[in-house]
């Protein structure tokens, strides 16, 4: 399946109903009043979250969603029928956005979490609401109004508790295959992510946590060098972020530089929990590994945890950490940019 994580699409709620000219004509009652019913409303576009659904491929297919319109009112006082709204099947954390002005219309997280994002229009009102007095036989209805019709991007910001971010090639793919059921793409080689995976680490019998390993981060991702804003989103929702460092190739300078474009992106993002995954200690001597540990969390005041993803070193002692820090009380993660 292919991971798609923004797509835009024209939506068009129902047109209502147009209120009907009627005059009651039965026997007895040749000359009866109006009777003219109100049209039905517009269906709206309704989006919806379905928890079995990760990507926002199904968009690029149909990038056209339209709800039925409402039917026009009849005789005898009776209404027509309301349009069916359109119900659409999204993944969770998508955010719907006004491609014209810019303006979030929905930020759908929760499981069956909806929003009304295109609105169907009002029904007309038909002559029975006309007669007066000195107007007993009006021929007067209103017709029904245009439902909303509008441009939308949809965007696809992965919900996941902890995120692995790190510059290209720092072993994200390796650490998440290492402790979950997920199985990335590994290579040696920068931007073999080119999206983000997600997975979910079990602690224990009875607790788990998710992670997504976010692609690798370069200088000037804030303003989009190699894909970066699209990578950057989806660290939005994170409660934690776990930095991986490659322990041969300066870990403070690629903190600072990955520190730097988060912040750049959204500074608040900075003040989320953090720790340190200090990866590849196999590749260097014990006594380097731990006197780059010491001094990393000296320089960072971050705890810093010495791993090596691809031979499962440290792996089990990163989860409890990570665990202990999800364990505590945290504020609802929002959306930003």
């Amino acid at each position: 399946m292919r991971f798609i994580d923004e797509a835009r699409v024209y939506l068009r709620a129902g047109k209502g109903g147009d209120g009907a000219i009627a005059f009651l004509r039965e026997k007895y009652k040749p000359f009866g009043g109006p009777a003219g019913g109100d049209g039905g409303r517009g269906g709206s576009v309704i989006f919806e979250v379905d928890e079995g659904l990760a990507t926002l491929l199904d968009f690029k297919y149909q990038p056209r969603i339209e709800a039925r319109d409402g039917e026009p009112g009849r005789g005898k006082q009776q209404y027509g029928r309301a349009g069916d709204d359109r119900v659409v099947r999204v993944p969770p954390g998508t955010v719907v956005i006004d491609d014209q002005s810019g303006a979030t219309l929905a930020d759908l997280v929760l499981p069956n979490e909806r929003a009304v994002v295109a609105r169907g229009g009002e029904g007309g009102l038909g002559n029975m609401h006309f007669a007066t007095s000195t107007r007993r036989a009006p021929r007067i209805a209103t017709p029904g109004t245009a439902g909303e019709q509008r441009w939308v991007r949809l965007e696809l910001r992965l919900v996941a508790e902890a995120g692995l971010v790190g510059l290209p090639n720092a072993g994200k793919s390796t650490l998440l295959a290492a402790f979950t059921a997920a199985r990335p793409k590994i290579a040696p080689y920068p931007f073999t992510t080119l999206h983000p995976n997600l997975g979910r680490v079990f602690v224990s019998d009875e607790e788990s946590f998710s992670v997504a390993d976010i692609p690798g981060l370069i200088e000037g991702a804030h303003l989009g060098h190699g894909l970066g804003v699209r990578f950057l989103k989806h660290i939005s929702r994170t409660r934690m972020l776990v930095f991986v460092l490659d322990v041969a190739e300066q870990p403070a300078d690629a903190l600072a530089v990955v520190r730097k474009e988060i912040g750049e992106f959204d500074r608040a993002l900075l003040d989320r929990p953090a720790l340190i995954a200090l990866n590849k200690i196999d590749l260097v001597d014990s006594a380097e590994a731990a006197a780059a540990s010491r001094r990393l969390s000296a320089q960072t005041g971050l705890p810093v945890h010495p791993i090596s993803a691809a031979k499962r070193v440290g792996i089990d002692q990163l989860v409890a950490a990570i665990a202990q820090i999800l364990r505590q009380p945290h504020e609802p993660v929002a959306c930003r940019n």
